[in-house]
């Protein structure tokens, strides 16, 4: 979650109790109790921003580092230049900070036009279900949408009416970005401890305990905010748990269960490292921008992170920081958590929806995709065409794709549930602090899951 970047569901936290009483639609066929805002037919969309008149676009987004942000500010210069009837009024705030705003701004009266929207059930679902989004149908086909985007990044953003469905239904947002989680190295810590790139887990354990012994940090985990343990754990769960268990509790679908063995052995694994001390001293302690700044400095020998931080701590590292997909799961395939940026939505009381849908159209087009493949992120079309020739890009824009056409791109364990990114977060940073047993860990996990599926 440049969510990524990001995953908590402290926006419908803090907003939830007031969706009851004032949900946009509720009092009309637009949403309400049912879910789903209305959106048009695509007969009825101007898809000419020109033929728009002089409006102001209210844009909300958390594109704040500096890859992201270089990239959403040419487009948006470009967007301008090309209709400059269209003035965009754009508020970028951190993904925590987009957390707590968003929930009470779709439920107050003052909305943006275009708001970045976490996919997880407890963001994206409880909009949906609460009828504060746009469906986004009749803006897809005049746009072509479902001719430009494959079938399975489309699906990240669908949910049905009622938002009991995750995956399927109508769309609710356009992403822009392609993630995935892997293993950043130094290349010359590596080759220091004369070690390689490790090919199995089994490798990537022993290297652990190899720059322990050098009096090296293995690892490096900022973790203070509780949801960058889940980009930690989620890889590492493929090697204990089949990826399709792993794709069943991670989109909150019946049928899986956190405490089997599998799912145990893989938070006890959690649990050793850090209790070993192979996070260093404090990980639940220390902030996720401080880890990754501090892994460019020198602290560490690997971390296990999300693709968009690939760009900035190259721009500390050079030639030095490398990335590699994590190696092959239980499965035999490579599978790790990924997915797409946070999509690009349209609130139900947007003011200027057409001109909001031709904004996400424009950023998300084919030449928007060059851009911020120029820029340094990774473009959710496209990918392996805009691949750099070199540099950690390289490296990432390969894993991706070998993840999302060979292997498994598991979904943000987040999805699962409204409230499993607070219930996740807590029991990792519980086991990663020694204050909950791994058993007792995957209860929690599994109380909030098996609440949640026995509902929907």
């Amino acid at each position: 979650m440049p969510r990524r970047l990001f995953l908590g569901s402290s926006a419908a936290a803090g907003g939830l109790g007031l969706l009851a009483a004032c949900a946009p639609g509720s009092d009309s066929g637009s949403g309400g109790s049912d879910g789903g805002g209305s959106g048009p037919a695509a007969s009825d969309v101007e898809t000419d921003p020109a033929a728009l008149g002089e409006i102001t676009l209210k844009v909300w987004d958390q594109e704040v580092r500096g890859a992201q942000n270089d990239a959403i500010e040419a487009l948006i210069e470009a967007f301008q230049k090309d209709y400059p009837n269209i003035t965009v009024d754009r508020v970028s705030q951190s993904f925590d900070d987009l957390q707590q705003q968003t929930g009470l701004a779709l439920s107050g009266n003052d909305v943006p036009d275009v708001l970045q929207v976490n996919n997880a059930r407890g963001d994206m679902g409880e909009f949906v279900k609460a009828g504060q989004l746009t469906d986004l149908s009749g803006y897809a086909e005049a746009y072509g949408w479902e001719d430009r985007f494959a079938d399975s990044v489309l699906a990240k953003a669908r949910y049905s009416a009622d938002a009991v469905t995750f995956g399927e239904g109508p769309l609710w947002g356009l992403p822009q970005t392609g993630e995935v989680c892997g293993i950043y190295y130094s290349a010359t810590k590596l080759e220091a401890l004369g070690a390689e790139p490790p090919a199995s887990w089994e490798d990537l354990f022993a290297l652990v305990e190899a720059a322990q012994k050098a009096d090296e940090q293995p690892l490096v985990l900022g973790n203070l905010e509780q949801w960058p343990a889940l980009h930690v754990f989620g890889p590492l769960q493929a090697h204990f748990v089949p990826s399709d268990e792993i794709v069943t509790l991670a989109m909150g679908n019946a049928g899986a269960d956190w405490t089997d063995d599998a799912n145990v052995q893989a938070l006890t694994q959690l649990a050793d490292w850090a209790a070993s001390g192979a996070f260093g001293d404090s990980p639940n302690g220390l902030a996720y921008d401080t880890a990754w700044a501090d892994f460019t400095k020198g602290t560490g020998v690997l971390l296990i992170g999300g693709s968009w931080l690939g760009p900035d701590m190259e721009a500390v590292m050079g030639e030095d920081l490398r990335f590699m997909a994590p190696p092959a799961g239980t499965d035999g395939t490579v599978a790790t958590t990924g997915g797409t940026g946070l999509p690009f939505a349209i609130p139900a009381q947007a003011a200027q929806a057409d001109a909001a849908a031709a904004y996400i159209d424009y950023i998300t087009s084919d030449t928007a995709m060059e851009l911020i493949a120029d820029k340094g992120g990774m473009p959710v079309l496209n990918t392996a065409d805009l691949a750099p020739s070199s540099g950690v890009n390289k490296d990432i824009y390969e894993a991706f794709d070998a993840v999302s056409t060979d292997g498994v791109l598991l979904p943000y364990l987040d999805y699962a549930t409204p409230s499993f990114a607070d219930t996740a977060g807590a029991a990792l940073q519980e086991v990663i602090g020694g204050q909950s047993e791994p058993s007792a860990a995957a209860e929690t996990l599994q109380a909030d899951y098996s609440e949640f599926t026995a509902g929907a």
